[in-house]
């Protein structure tokens, strides 16, 4: 994680394509597939024979994978799976390196057995090119889909199989397989948990996408401050003030620089955390709780997920914007940012869709508390619903600005916050099933203004508690500038929550949000003096970060006439100047 993480500063294409071709693939057989699976692993990790790509995503599925098409149908006579393609539909697509260069790809399809019987979405290693000369293999029709927003050095493919054969051997069968004479054997009862299963088993790729919008940020914040304390505009003709010194343009800015400090600090954490699950649990050793421990690394990273790609995506506009006109360059490199980070709001899970996922988990812990039992909850990200009665009876009751610059302040009003939205979204979902509606109904009524609010508002509570035990393991000269860019995101999102804080009856009358929003600018000004120093922290070389505008040598001005003189063709007349000069009448 920690390679691609350099590679994709350098180039993010090339990061995606070792991710899903080498990282992703690997990862899954280790987690879906067994002994017999080794081979490919082998061939992918120690070898470099396969670079592979995965295929879920159909042209008219997405999210909804139970109705996806591609049928993987069992052969007993050959002992061999017959993967089909129904019609142009059924056809996978936006697989990465499926359009020119993979070799192997981790395909789900609805496995059925001889009996007809459909089991449901199950993984396959499905070979298809050879690998000396990247021919694709008879019975596929394989094919790029063109040139996308961002991120074209990643070939994006479509695939359809006719009557493709493959090995019995090839279903990844950890939780599910089928026996040479055709009979369906999984530690599973309902097709929905072993397609679930899979897919949990899958978070290193979104973890790997927090990754990069954590890069993506730092990049774009670090153009943007440096920008922001060279370029100077209005004041005194000889003593023109920086933009960093308006208190609009710390406000704009400074949020989202605590935001790169936070989300780093969380991702790091929380990495770490999920590897030692990954590796206890992949040698065999007894992890605790473990089917809990999974489920709840599903809802953190379903819910982060959104929360980092969104955020970086709005980052990288407001860093675009607080550069001026100088910031829609090409060579001033934000535009790229924004572009190649762009999809991942989407890959890998739409966020809209993780949110439910995670909100799900959310009120399951809620029902619980509600009858007593025990929070499912083994990483204790929601271990404080223990005591969800007594801190929802709590009020806002500071006086100063000085009472909400802490992260106790923080952290207790995220809690309460949490309590109050898991009270609100779960009665609301039981009124609508009070009408007759069923789960799915009340389910999508329930959405807007509720259980999208609380994911994101238990996302951004998990960034800060994962990211302040980072914090505490620091050393001590670093701490107290840390914890300042702490306060800054936490009071940044506070005020943004501020109406669900009254509406929920936390604070009544003006005093919390003058409070919170005069902390927060109080808060701007004090880390001023250091936010450069953070940023070059966070930076990454002159070379990779590839801004004119957002060099460490601060010669703003030099920078853009060195790029503006040495731009390819800038002097030149254009060849086609005779078409636009007046022809003469003569």
């Amino acid at each position: 994680m920690t390679i691609n993480e350099a590679v994709q500063a350098v180039n993010p294409s090339v990061s995606v394509k070792m991710a899903i071709g080498i990282y992703l693939f690997s990862n899954a057989l280790l987690s879906l597939g067994t002994e017999r699976h080794l081979k490919f692993y082998e061939a992918t990790v120690k070898h470099r024979e396969i670079l592979a790509s995965f295929a879920l995503t159909e042209i008219a599925h997405g999210s909804d994978a139970r109705l996806m098409r591609t049928t993987a149908t069992y052969d007993p006579e050959h002992k061999e799976f017959v993967i089909h393609t129904p019609d142009f539909e059924a056809a996978k697509c936006w697989v990465g390196n499926l359009g020119k260069t993979c070799t192997h790809t981790l395909l789900f399809a609805q496995l059925i057995t001889p009996d007809g019987t459909n089991h449901g979405l199950h993984g396959f290693v499905v070979p298809i090119r050879d690998p000396n000369t990247l021919e694709t293999y008879p019975g596929l029709i394989v094919g790029d889909m063109g040139e996308k927003i961002g991120v074209n050095g990643i070939d994006n493919g479509f695939i359809m199989f006719n009557k493709y054969r493959i090995p019995r051997e090839n279903l990844l069968n950890r939780t599910a397989d089928v026996t040479e004479d055709g009979i369906y054997q999984s530690s599973f009862s309902e097709p929905s948990r072993i397609l679930g299963a899979a897919l949990e088993n899958l978070s290193a790729g979104r973890i790997g996408i927090m990754q990069e919008s954590c890069q993506s940020l730092a990049s774009a914040v670090s153009i943007a401050i440096r920008y922001a304390a060279t370029r100077t505009q209005f004041g005194e003709r000889d003593r023109e003030t920086p933009l960093i010194e308006y208190p609009l343009h710390q406000w704009r800015l400074f949020s989202h620089v605590a935001s790169a400090v936070v989300f780093r600090l969380y991702v790091q954490n929380f990495t770490k955390i999920y590897l030692n699950i990954v590796e206890k649990s992949n040698a065999g050793h007894r992890v605790d709780n473990l089917s809990e421990a999974v489920s709840e690394i599903h809802a953190i990273v379903s819910s982060c997920k959104p929360l980092l790609t969104w955020g970086a995506l709005r980052a990288a506009q407001q860093c675009r914007e607080a550069c001026g006109g100088h910031g829609f360059l090409k060579r001033a490199n934000i535009g790229d940012i924004r572009s190649n980070h762009e999809p991942t709001v989407t890959y890998e899970g739409d966020n809209s869709v993780l949110s439910q996922q995670a909100g799900n988990w959310l009120l399951r812990q809620y029902e619980n508390s509600r009858a007593g039992a025990a929070v499912d909850s083994p990483l204790g990200t929601l271990a404080f619903l223990r005591d969800c009665a007594a801190i929802s009876g709590r009020t806002f009751d500071c006086k100063t600005t000085s009472d909400l610059k802490n992260p106790q302040f923080i952290l207790s009003t995220y809690k309460w916050l949490i309590c109050w939205l898991l009270k609100y979204t779960y009665e609301k979902n039981e009124a609508e099933l009070a009408k007759g509606l069923t789960k799915a109904q009340a389910r999508n009524n329930s959405q807007v203004y509720r259980w999208k609010t609380l994911t994101k508002v238990y996302a951004e509570y998990l960034t800060m508690i994962f990211c302040l035990e980072n914090i505490e393991s620091k050393e001590k000269e670093l701490q107290p500038v840390l914890i300042k860019f702490f306060c800054v995101y936490g009071l940044s999102t506070i005020d943004e929550n501020l109406v669900e804080l009254y509406q929920g009856g936390f604070s009544k009358g003006e005093e919390m949000a003058r409070l919170v929003r005069d902390a927060l600018m109080e808060l701007c000004a004090d880390v001023k003096v250091e936010v450069v120093s953070v940023v070059d922290a966070l930076a990454p070389t002159d070379f990779v970060l590839n801004s004119v505008l957002g060099k460490s040598d601060g010669k703003l001005y030099q920078n853009l006439q060195k790029a503006f003189f040495s731009e390819p063709g800038a002097f030149a007349r254009i060849p086609w100047w005779r078409e636009v000069v007046p022809s003469s009448k003569l």
